[in-house]
C-alpha cells in the first residue's frame, strides 16, 4: 500500500504505517472463513475432524444428523480448505488439514466453547 497522508494526524503509530496494513483480499479471506463456520453443526464435524479421521457414515451416527447432511457440511469445509479426504476401496475418510488455518481455528473454538481435547 502506497504512503497515505491522512486528513488528520492523531500521533498513532499505525497512522504512519498503513502501508503494512493488510489487503482487502486478506481480509475477505478471513471473512469467508467465518463464513465456513456459521453453522453450529458445522462447527461441530470439523472439531470432531481435528481429533479423529471418519467416514460419512460414522460421522452421521455421531453427531446424529442425516448422511446427506453430513455430507453437505464436509462439501463446505472441504471447499474452503479446512479438511482433506482420502479414499480407501469404496470408502472416504475425512479429516482436519494439516495447515495452520485449520489448526488456529481448532484451537480458537475450544478456547471460544471451553473444550478441552481428548488424550491422544
Amino acid at each position: 500500500m502506497p504512503q497515505k497522508k491522512l486528513p488528520h494526524d492523531h500521533g498513532q503509530p499505525i497512522e504512519h504505517g498503513l502501508e503494512t496494513m493488510p489487503r482487502t483480499e486478506d481480509f475477505q479471506i478471513v471473512s469467508d472463513i467465518f463464513k465456513q463456520l456459521g453453522d453450529g453443526s458445522r462447527i461441530r464435524i470439523f472439531w470432531l475432524l481435528c481429533h479423529c479421521e471418519e467416514c460419512v457414515i460414522n460421522i452421521s451416527s455421531m453427531v446424529d444428523m442425516s448422511s446427506p447432511a453430513v455430507s453437505h457440511h464436509l462439501r463446505q469445509l472441504k471447499a474452503g480448505g479446512l479438511i482433506v479426504s482420502r479414499r480407501d476401496g469404496k470408502e472416504v475418510y475425512y479429516r482436519a488439514a494439516d495447515t495452520e488455518r485449520a489448526q488456529l481455528l481448532h484451537h480458537m473454538i475450544e478456547k471460544l466453547v471451553e473444550i478441552a481435547c481428548p488424550s491422544e
